[in-house]
């Protein structure tokens, strides 16, 4: 029997989103050893309270954070620490199910927690921390130095998410809901719990933001939230709608995913060794309110990417224009932007683009590459098809010393009429130029500059 010797993976499937809480509780029950929160608790008075619940049938793991000490003995409530907390010595983590899903208790970070009353939960509680008190925090808990750097890096994605939704520097931004005792533990936890896992890879698919409206601490926003939408744009997977209107992707959740985790359109092959589910607190029957982790080997082959490739030759862009490519059509959607040195027809030099990008991006692309270019027809390399421009030809007038010259002028226009280019046809341009002082690239531009639709100026 062969043994699998390829990278270990760590894939979550984002079809019902994810939060901090979701993310320790899948963690846990992929294997993951609950001992490694142990520095979490020493140092802030919260406790990690591991059980298990039903969504949908499927038999899932909560993670709660709850008070300890004196601020969560203030509000009257006892702990019954033997029938709900996780067990350290033997590493008994068995979970024992309460009822979740009400929503008279809200996570700060957006999933409602459990209607449990024996215990005060930590969603919300403490002070309104700087990114700096937060930084000092995590410092003083004497974790491993790579647990550390992790938990040190998400916590500057959503200081940087929050900075910019509110428009105030990294190091004057106070975190809200993000900067609570349970949002410290959700983060710093989740990255001792994927250190404890071990993985070479780690992988999500796309993730649902859910829909609707949520509370926050500066009002009713749409979802996904401002701070989901900034911590998004940089992470490497995507988001999709849905599939209920409720807050499914919060700004931790999606903080850790987006420092950890490369975005795939689907789950890929593996060697599944284990798996595990972990549940948010709202019931949004039919749908399982559970985020799955699945880990095992992977076969060691390239991930499969469907893919477009898009091409075009040029014969007359400048070296402003092709380098400003990459930037602009990676803006449009381009994967990669190859530019390779090319003869073209009459033995001109010229250059060949050849641009990657995923199938559903290429008619955006390709309208992108037709305008910055303007050329008049992209190939596609996959489909064995092009998208090619309205062409129209006029005629414009120069007088050059007395004499008339007449140069072509070629209008390039979208399916609904829309100039994108104007050129004049190198030919014409090659001729007037032979017979006046001036140059090639004088008689066209004045030619087009003389174009009767005057449309340069419309660029």
């Amino acid at each position: 029997m062969t043994t699998n010797t390829g990278p270990n993976v760590l894939a979550f499937d984002g079809r019902m989103g994810a939060s901090g809480d979701m993310l320790l509780a899948a963690l846990v029950d992929a294997g993951a050893d609950p001992d490694a929160l142990e520095a979490v608790e020493a140092t802030l008075e919260i406790e990690y309270r591991i059980a298990e619940t039903v969504k949908c049938g499927i038999a899932s793991t909560t993670v709660d954070v709850v008070l300890t000490g004196e601020s969560g003995d203030s509000s009257g409530h006892e702990h019954e620490h033997d029938e709900h907390s996780h067990q350290h010595d033997g590493h008994d983590h068995s979970r024992h199910e309460h009822d979740h899903g009400h929503d008279d208790h809200n996570h700060a970070d957006g999933h409602s927690s459990d209607g449990d009353h024996d215990h005060v939960h930590a969603e919300g509680h403490g002070p309104h921390r700087s990114y700096r008190e937060v930084r000092e925090i995590v410092a003083d808990m004497a974790l491993p130095a790579a647990v550390e750097d992790d938990a040190l890096a998400i916590f500057k994605r959503l200081g940087e998410a929050e900075a910019s939704v509110h428009g105030e520097t990294l190091e004057d931004i106070h975190f809200h809901e993000v900067g609570a005792d349970d949002a410290i533990a959700d983060v710093v936890g989740a990255a001792a719990l994927v250190h404890d896992l071990e993985p070479d890879r780690i992988v999500t698919t796309p993730l649902s933001t859910g829909g609707g409206t949520v509370g926050m601490s500066h009002g009713e926003y749409p979802v996904p939230t401002p701070a989901v939408v900034e911590i998004a744009r940089e992470a490497d997977w995507s988001l999709r709608g849905g599939p209920v209107d409720r807050e499914l992707l919060t700004p931790t959740g999606a903080a850790i995913l987006a420092h950890f985790a490369e975005g795939v359109d689907e789950l890929p092959s593996l060697e599944l060794e284990a798996s595990g589910y972990g549940a948010g607190g709202y019931d949004l029957d039919p749908h399982p309110n559970v985020l799955r982790a699945l880990v095992g080997r992977g076969d060691g082959s390239l991930v499969k990417d469907d893919i477009a490739v898009l091409e075009t030759n040029l014969d007359d862009a400048t070296p402003e224009v092709l380098g400003g490519l990459q930037e602009t059509l990676s803006d449009a959607g381009a994967r990669d932007v190859s530019i390779l040195p090319a003869t073209m027809k009459k033995s001109r030099p010229g250059h060949l683009v050849k641009v990657i990008c995923k199938p559903e991006d290429r008619q955006r692309v390709a309208r992108a590459l037709a305008e910055e270019t303007g050329t008049l027809g992209v190939r596609d390399a996959g489909a064995t098809h092009r998208w090619i421009a309205r062409r129209e030809f006029e005629t414009v007038e120069l007088e050059l010393e007395g004499e008339t010259y007449e140069v072509t002028v070629k209008i390039a226009s979208d399916a609904d009429g829309e100039v994108y280019d104007v050129s004049a046809e190198y030919e014409d341009a090659k001729a007037v130029a032979r017979e006046t002082e001036l140059s090639i690239r004088e008689v066209i531009r004045r030619a087009e500059d003389q174009s009767p639709t005057n449309r340069r100026d419309e660029f």
